[in-house]
C-alpha cells in the first residue's frame, strides 16, 4: 500500500471540504446527520464533507463483529453506562471512549474515482501519516482494515458506502483510557487496543490530532479549500463559519 495520493485526475479549482469540528457527538446523532449528508451528497458529487468528533463511552459491533467480543454481561454494561449499537460499517466491535478522535469522511467515491477497496487503503494511509508525525510506526493490519502497533491495535478502519458515498471512517486512540480496552476484543483482537500517548511516550492532545486529521484527508483526497465549522450543518450545507481557507 502507497501513503501517497492516488493518481487520478485532480478536481477543478475551488474545490472545497466542509469540515465540522463537533467535539463530543452522541451517536445517534452521528447516524442522523450521516445520513443526511450522505443523501446530500449523492444529489450533489461536487460536495464533500468531514466529521470529526468523540463520543461518549459506548460499544458499536460492525459487519465483522461478535457479541462474544464483549465481555461484560448486559447488567455490566448497563452499570457502565456502555450501550451496544449495531452498525453496517465494515470493521469488528468498537469501544468508543474519550480521548479518541473519530474521522468520518463523506466523500463520493466515483467523483473522486475510487474503489471501496482503494478508498480503505488511503484511510489507513491517513492513519500511517498521522501516527509517523508523533514518531509511531504504524502498520496496515492485513486482516482486518486498521492500523497495529507493536501488534496492538491502535486505529479503527471501518467505512461503508451509501448511494456510491461514504460514511463512517477511522477512529484514532489518541489519550483514552486503555484499562477499559481489556473487556472490549476491538475488532476481534486478543490484546486490548493501545494508543498515541503510550506508544509516543508523548502528550498527545486532542485538538492537536484533530486538527492534522482535517489536513490529511484534505491533502489526501486533493481539496484545495477546506471550510472549518464548529456547528451542527444547517440544510444544506449553511453552517455559521468558524475558519476557511487549507494550504498544503
Amino acid at each position: 500500500m502507497t501513503n501517497a495520493p492516488h493518481t487520478r485526475e485532480q478536481p477543478g479549482p475551488g474545490r472545497a471540504l466542509n469540515a465540522y469540528l463537533l467535539g463530543s457527538l452522541p451517536f445517534d446523532s452521528l447516524l442522523a446527520l450521516q445520513r443526511r449528508l450522505v443523501y446530500d451528497i449523492s444529489g450533489d458529487p461536487s460536495t464533500a464533507a468531514l466529521l470529526v468528533c468523540e463520543h461518549p463511552a459506548g460499544v458499536t459491533v460492525g459487519r465483522e463483529g461478535s457479541r462474544s467480543h464483549v465481555r461484560p454481561n448486559p447488567e455490566e454494561l448497563n452499570a457502565r453506562g456502555w450501550a451496544v449499537r449495531w452498525v453496517s460499517r465494515g470493521g469488528g466491535v468498537l469501544l468508543h471512549q474519550p480521548g479518541q478522535v473519530a474521522c468520518y469522511p463523506v466523500l463520493s467515491l466515483d467523483a473522486l474515482g475510487l474503489t471501496a477497496g482503494a478508498y480503505l487503503e488511503h484511510l489507513q494511509g491517513i492513519a500511517v501519516d498521522l501516527l509517523r508525525e508523533y514518531g509511531v510506526a504504524g502498520e496496515p493490519d492485513p486482516q482486518h482494515p486498521g492500523i497495529m502497533v507493536r501488534g496492538r491495535r491502535l486505529v479503527h478502519v471501518g467505512a461503508a458506502v451509501r448511494q456510491g458515498v461514504s460514511c463512517f471512517g477511522l477512529v484514532v486512540n489518541a489519550d483514552p483510557d486503555l484499562e477499559p480496552f481489556r473487556d472490549v476484543r476491538c475488532d476481534g483482537d486478543p490484546l486490548p487496543m493501545t494508543s498515541l500517548a503510550r506508544e509516543s511516550g508523548h502528550r498527545v492532545r486532542v485538538p492537536g490530532v484533530r486538527q492534522r486529521l482535517v489536513e490529511l484527508v484534505a491533502d489526501r483526497f486533493g481539496f484545495d479549500r477546506v471550510s472549518v465549522f464548529h456547528s451542527l450543518p444547517r440544510a444544506p450545507y449553511q453552517p455559521t463559519r468558524h475558519a476557511a481557507a487549507h494550504r498544503p
